[in-house]
């Protein structure tokens, strides 16, 4: 819930500007408000346009819900689900995120589905056990071919907003092990060909470290997202 109006346009140009000057290795998003997501999406560009949140049901007394349903109308093609804010602050659990992703990949969506432990539980050593239960509790039930629109986002909730980061090491541990679960559940091939992404402060200084590891694809970025430059310095570390 950043920015204004005016800011989040002037945002969007920079942006698109910077990534249409130089060469960049890797597919880019910005996933904005809800309310600008029609301006934002008029003109298309290498710059893809993803929404935050939406309901699962396509219409009915939701006052102040926007649903997937009315996304995908207006040309959105890809979304957020599980974020940890979400979960946290709004208290969406498995059943519901089950019931977006469902909603979304009905309406021909890439859904970018966040997971990611409390500090709690990554100090009891838990966080595998929490990470995979996620996992399974809202994304194993999907066909192999469904599974295919399915990003993953590995955001450890301990280090959101908090300037501390995972190590690379940690990072790709987690990676790791997400992939291996993906591959257990569907094929090798399949877990070969997730992509599993992080977001925990990742930003221009410790992005190239982050992206070297073998199992992380690439960065669901958060404050750096919104100045031009530190996000393009971000992702070109790709």
């Amino acid at each position: 819930m950043n920015l204004s109006f005016d800011e989040a346009v002037a945002l969007h140009a920079d942006v698109k500007a910077i990534v249409a000057q130089n060469a960049i290795d890797c597919e880019v998003y910005q996933f904005v408000p809800s309310i600008y997501l029609n301006e934002l999406s008029k003109e298309k560009s290498a710059v893809q346009i993803g929404a935050q949140n939406g309901h699962p049901e396509q219409n009915g007394a939701f006052t102040g819900e926007v649903s997937i349903h009315q996304l995908s109308g207006m040309g959105i093609e890809s979304i957020l689900v599980g974020h940890s804010e979400r979960r946290q602050l709004f208290n969406e659990q498995s059943p519901f995120l089950k019931d977006k992703i469902n909603a979304a990949l009905q309406e021909g969506m890439t859904v970018f589905f966040c997971c990611g432990e409390t500090l709690e539980e990554r100090e009891s050593g838990k966080q595998e056990t929490v990470i995979l239960q996620q996992l399974q509790d809202a994304l194993f039930h999907l066909s192999e071919k469904e599974f295919q629109s399915i990003v993953i986002a590995y955001e450890p909730i301990w280090a959101i907003g908090t300037g501390k980061t995972a190590s690379p090491e940690q990072a790709n541990s987690m990676h790791a092990a997400i992939r291996k679960a993906v591959g257990k559940q569907y094929s090798e091939q399949v877990g070969k060909n997730t992509s599993i992404i992080y977001g925990g402060s990742c930003k221009p200084t410790n992005a190239k470290e982050l992206f070297r590891q073998p199992d992380i694809d690439g960065g669901l970025i958060g404050g750096a997202s919104l100045q031009a430059n530190d996000f393009f310095d971000t992702i070109s570390s790709f």
